[in-house]
């Protein structure tokens, strides 16, 4: 059963993902704006969940399934390469740092608020 519902969750999150980046990434130029909103809100959202201390079918469908696909760090390292190529330093620097300080951020906000509720 958890397969199941880790591979209906995966399948939204995936379908969710590749919407919002394409829309995203290709209205601004500086940084990968849909990607790095993926990586945060997901981040923040599995936070949520882990802070409900939902049970094990929830977390499957949502939190590995989900969350698993919607977010993604392979894409997250392909493009900070890309910056590092197209040597935009500045933007590679800022993106990585965002990315790491404020996704530990959101999903530390995220626990709490799910712990509280």
């Amino acid at each position: 059963m958890e397969v199941i519902l880790i591979a209906i969750g995966g399948f939204f999150g995936a379908i969710s993902r590749y919407y919002i980046s394409g829309k995203w990434n290709s209205k601004f130029g500086f940084l990968p704006y849909g990607t790095l909103f993926v990586n945060l809100f997901g981040s923040f959202l599995l936070g949520l969940i882990i802070g409900f201390d939902t049970n094990q079918y929830i977390y499957s469908l949502l939190g590995i399934g989900f969350l698993g696909a919607f977010t993604t760090f392979s894409t997250f390292i392909v493009e900070l390469i890309g910056l590092q190529e197209g040597k935009k330093m500045k933007g590679m620097i800022v993106y990585l740092m965002i990315s790491i300080i404020f996704g530990f951020a959101f999903a530390l906000v995220g626990v709490s608020i799910g712990s509280r509720i």
